[in-house]
Parts: C-alpha cells; structure tokens; sequence
C-alpha cells in the first residue's frame, strides 16, 4: 500500500474543480502538505496506509476559503463607528483613531485576533491591506495560515510611513524578507484613486511588473467617489487607472459598486479582477457591485470580507451567501450566482486574483492541501437534498469543524490547535478598554 501522512474520509467532497461537482463517501490524501488524490473511501483505503485518518461521517470537505480582501489588524475596531457613511466613517471616526492608535504593537494583535477569526469560520488565506504589514506577516506566518501582505501606499503621512516613497521602500523590504515563505506573499496595495496621486501609481506599475506581483485597490467605492475624480482628474478613476496601464491580470480592483456597461467591457478585455465585499458595502451604504454582470462578461470575481471595522465581522460563509442572495436581488435574476458559482468565488477566483490558482482554491491532487471540513449534520441543515446548496444558503462558520492548512491542523472539532482563543480574549478586551477610555486625538494623517 501507499504510505500518506493523512486521509481524510469525508461524507461529500465538494472539490470547485470540476464545477459543481459533489462526490459523496470520498476521502482525500495528504502526503507532505499537498493532496495526492480525492478518490470514492472503499478505494483510499484499499490503496493507501495513513499515519493519520480522520473521520468526518457529517462533513462536507471544501477548498480553504480565500477572503481576498480585508484589513485583518482592525479587528481591534471593530464595532467601533456603526451606523455611518463611508467618508464620514473613515474622516470622522477611524483616521484619526487610526493616528492616535495603529503601531506596531496594534497591527500584531488585531493581526492575530483576526487570524484566530478566519480559520475558526474556514478561511485559510487572506488578502492584507494595512500598515505596518511586517507584523501582519510575522503573524500569519506563526499561525500557518496563507496570506498575500499588502504593500501600503499612501500620499499623505500616517504612523507607518511619511509620503509614497517611504511606503514604497518599506514594501520593498517586506518583499524582500518573504520572497521564499511558502506561506507568505506580497502584494503592492495603493489605497484608492483618491488618496494616491500619479508618480506613485507608475512607480508601482515598473515594480508590481518587474517583481511579478499583483496590485491590490479600492476603486469605485463610492458614487461620492466617482463623481469627485470627474471633478478633479476630469475622467472617472478606472479611466484615470487605465491611462496608467495599471489594469490587467495582475490588477484586483476592490468594492467596484459604480460601474458603466463600457467599464465591465474594458474589465473583461483587460483581464482584471473585481474583488466583491457585499456586506460591508451594505452597510456603508456604498452602492452594490453589479456581480452577474461582470461574470456574464468574463470577469473574475472573487470575495472579500472588508475589515471588521465595517462589516463587522470576518466570515466568508457569510459573505458568500449575502454575494448569492445580493446578485439575484440586484439583477432580478433569482439563477443569477447559482450556489456553485458562489463558492467558487469565495476559493478559487480568489485564488485566482492573487496569481495562485494553481497552487490552492480547489481540491485538485498537486494542489496544497488547505482544506475546511463543514457539518451539514445538524438539526437546522436537515433534510439536505443538495450540499453544494445547503453549505452556500444555510451553514454558518460556526458549523466549520476542521482547518487544515498544507496538510497543517490548524482547527479540529471546532478548537483552534496553536492559538490560544481565551488569551485572544482578554487581548481584544484590554485594547477595546484603552481605546474606549482614551481622549480621540485628531491629526491631519
């Protein structure tokens, strides 16, 4: 028999690749963080011997969640400002709190708060946009997780950095010590249109090509948004990104809710990518990223769950089903984001956007084995007809059981296996107390 580190024996596997597919009584093997097959149980059995088997007889086992953008350190804000538009939210309230607050020290652990959330709701990779992104890295590298670290850049000063070239050359160096981490990616992570001016933008352009990394962006958040680039660059910021030569393969354009039937034309035929994050855009009232139409042209859509400072909270089921929901209300189309399609945004388009769908996003053998195993055996998930469908319309991260990174255990039945939750706990406790308690100091940054 063939020696693996482990099998998995599952009640279904749901692989994304090939589409749809759902293969009941399946296991899945492990040797040396990569899977070997995915293969009907009586035959893994016949054909492989395991140092370790694991039995999941109410599980449906799916490709780690990719959460492809996010602010994982804000976290610590977390509930901080509700109820509020963005401009007013961002200038008014987490700015300045972000001023008087985000060091070094925070990012860690908001960072780690957040990791902790992710793979406790199935996500194992995450999309980063934050500053000092050393210790977010450092973080998610201790905690065996897969993350793509933004390089942040910004016109204006902030605790990290003072001006575009000091943002730069810090992300450089974050670069350069994660180049070779399995783990451990990079991305360059302009702000947004508005908040990042011309000769930066084409600085990043030279780098993110000769690097070969992707680039990682607000755009079109808002119709605020839209109509001030009109008024002060004369154009519309995607027209002002592809004047650039920013868009292409390499480009992840996030929120996108203001959007022109030529803008989805020019998407598609540039091979960019629109990172969809329904439910903060909800609640910031941003407006809503016209999803069917964007897939039906071509565009890759991947999902990310925003920071938790607006959404507010880190969980990828969540968004996967409010993104479904959320397309067929907005088109009138109730076939629109079919179950199936909603997953596959929430793995391997996400993959896909971070320039590793060969690597993760399905359960496909050769691919690593970052792997979630989700109970569809309860009494609020019965009687199940379809699991593709029950897993998208009614499981909840709570029902996430077990989280393998690179054939890594980083959650089972339901305990985090490194991470300690309760001294999670009291952290984010004393940190809500120091902030809460503390006079805001404004600043201009």
């Amino acid at each position: 028999m063939e020696a693996v580190d482990t099998l998995l024996h599952a009640a279904w596997i749901i692989p994304v690749e090939p589409e749809g597919a759902v293969w009941p009584d399946h296991s899945l093997a492990i040797r040396d963080g990569r899977i070997v097959a995915v293969l009907p149980r009586h035959e893994a059995q016949a054909r492989f011997t395991a140092a370790a088997e694991v039995h999941l007889p109410r599980q449906a086992l799916i490709p780690g969640l990719v959460n492809t953008h996010t602010h994982s350190a804000m976290n610590l804000l977390r509930g901080l400002a509700d109820d509020l538009p963005l401009m007013a939210w961002l200038g008014e309230h987490i700015w300045p709190t972000e001023q008087r607050w985000v060091d070094a020290t925070f990012v860690e652990a908001g960072s780690r708060l957040a990791v902790a959330e992710m793979i406790k709701g199935g996500t194992t990779c995450f999309n980063d946009m934050y500053f000092f992104p050393e210790q977010t890295a450092r973080v998610a590298a201790e905690c065996g997780v897969r993350a793509c670290i933004g390089m942040i850049v910004l016109d204006f000063p902030t605790r990290y950095a003072q001006h575009a070239d000091d943002y730069l050359h810090k992300g450089l160096a974050l670069h350069d010590a994660w180049r070779d981490h399995p783990l451990i990616h990079t991305a360059f992570a302009p702000h947004a249109p508005y908040s990042v001016s011309d000769a930066p933008l084409r600085q990043i352009k030279v780098l993110a090509d000769e690097l070969d990394v992707p680039i990682h962006m607000h755009v079109h958040e808002t119709a605020v948004e839209v109509a001030e680039a009109i008024t002060r660059d004369g154009c519309r910021p995607l027209a002002r990104l592809e004047a650039l030569e920013l868009l292409g393969p390499n480009f992840m354009a996030v929120h996108m809710t203001q959007l022109m039937d030529a803008e989805i034309v020019l998407l598609a035929r540039t091979g960019s990518h629109v990172i969809h994050c329904p439910e903060s855009n909800l609640k910031l009232a941003s407006g809503f990223c016209p999803v069917a139409r964007l897939l039906a042209a071509g565009v890759n859509v991947a999902l990310g769950t925003d920071g938790a400072a607006s959404n507010n909270d880190l969980d990828l089921l969540s968004e996967m089903r409010t993104a479904a929901l959320l397309a067929k209300g907005v088109s009138g189309d109730a076939a629109a984001v079919p179950a199936f399609q909603a997953l596959q945004m929430a793995t391997l388009n996400g993959a896909r956007a971070l320039g590793i769908g060969d690597q993760i996003g399905s359960l496909r053998p050769g691919k690593w084995a970052d792997v979630v195993a989700v109970d569809l055996g309860g009494l609020d998930r019965q009687p199940l007809y379809h699991p593709l469908s029950q897993l998208v319309y009614t499981a909840h991260r709570d029902h996430v059981t077990d989280v393998w990174v690179a054939g890594r255990p980083l959650l089972r039945a339901g305990v985090l296996t490194h991470l300690d939750e309760a001294a999670l706990i009291q952290s984010a406790r004393e940190w809500g107390v120091r902030i809460a308690t503390t006079p805001q100091e404004t600043s201009n940054g």
